[in-house]
């Protein structure tokens, strides 16, 4: 694949968590105002559905192999885990915490990412070789920035303090009981993340219709969202959408994140594996903390700039580590290819 070929992929899981990093943002807000989180989670798959449907079902018609009853359970359990159980967890995290300290959790998703596809054999780490060690290092790295986000805060950096402060105070004062189990949530949305990437690669292979999957599995994920709900949101008011930053916030939910970033997701999982497609998800953080500042004009401490220094440099590492190991394995490839060709001359 060509050098263009190969930045797309980059541009394209890049864009997704951007894209994710606006949804966080939002989902906060609405949050605050008292939404239920699986709510959020009915309409969001909803609005998936409704927008991927028609795109499916012109793009791939021909290309659409058969639906078997092993593949509609896989996409039935690829649903369950990777959009209902992670996008409810890191909800929970959000409403018990903070946007930065939930999506640092999105961190450690390449590293465990890399710890589960190794028993199946997805991903092969050779610690012999400079590739191999650079996936490692990068990994650890990745996980350095990640405690250095979460544990460590530092002077302030940019920033002055302002009556705002004594609000924040008084709210994290009210939540501070709900900070001792809040990282269980964004932990388990993490670790329910990895296992999708892992899913996905195999649905991949016997289903590789980006945009069918993704409208079946959020199909699947609006009818176990529906069911959750239904057992636990009995109230019917919180079920309807009450200002236009609801409104707003499922409609991108559904349509971007939901529709077109798992989509996007799908693909680079498809082509380039589910250890380089989760290897980005730590940009979110990054992507956050520049909203906190810019748009919510929060501070910019000395901890997030090292973590986040940390991540990028765990990143290009790693993905050195992933480009140099997939042209090795080219090399003995080609070469044998002109040994045949050699051959068939003669």
């Amino acid at each position: 694949m060509n050098c263009c070929g190969q930045w797309s992929f980059v541009i394209a899981m890049v864009a997704v968590n951007f894209a994710f990093a606006i949804t966080n943002a939002l989902y906060k807000m609405i949050l605050n105002e008292g939404m239920s989180g699986l709510i959020i989670l009915i309409y969001r798959h909803s609005i998936s559905v409704i927008c991927l449907t028609p795109i499916a079902f012109f793009r791939e018609r021909k290309s659409r192999p058969k639906l078997t009853p092993s593949i509609m359970c896989q996409l039935f359990f690829n649903a369950l885990i990777g959009l209902v159980l992670t996008q409810y967890f890191f909800l929970l995290g959000l409403q018990y915490t903070s946007p930065t300290f939930t999506c640092a959790f999105l961190n450690i998703v390449p590293a465990i990412t890399l710890v589960l596809a190794l028993p199946f054999g997805l991903e092969k780490v050779n610690i012999g070789n400079k590739p191999g060690k650079a996936k490692v290092v990068g990994t650890l790295v990745c996980i350095s920035g990640a405690m250095v986000l979460t544990l460590y805060k530092g002077r302030t950096l940019v920033g002055s303090s302002n009556s705002s402060d004594n609000n924040t105070s008084v709210v994290a004062t009210k939540k501070k009981d709900r900070w001792g189990i809040g990282p269980i949530f964004p932990m388990a949305g993490a670790v329910c993340f990895s296992s999708w990437f892992l899913l996905q690669s195999r649905i991949g292979k016997v289903y590789p219709c980006k945009y069918s999957s993704t409208a079946l599995m959020s199909l699947f994920s609006a009818f176990q969202s529906t069911i959750l709900g239904l057992i636990t949101e009995r109230e019917f008011t919180k079920w309807i959408l009450k200002d236009e930053l609801e409104v707003t916030t499922v409609i991108i939910a559904g349509i971007v994140a939901s529709g077109l970033c798992y989509v996007g997701m799908s693909w680079c999982v498809e082509h380039k594996g589910p250890v380089f497609t989760s290897a980005f998800s730590p940009l979110v953080q990054i992507f956050v903390a520049m909203f906190d500042f810019s748009i919510l004009h929060g501070k910019i401490y000395l901890g997030s700039v090292i973590g986040s220094i940390l991540i990028v440099i765990g990143l290009y590492i790693l993905l050195w580590g992933r480009n140099s190991e997939a042209q090795e394995m080219k090399q003995p490839q080609e070469g044998e290819e002109k040994d045949c060709n050699v051959r068939s001359q003669v």
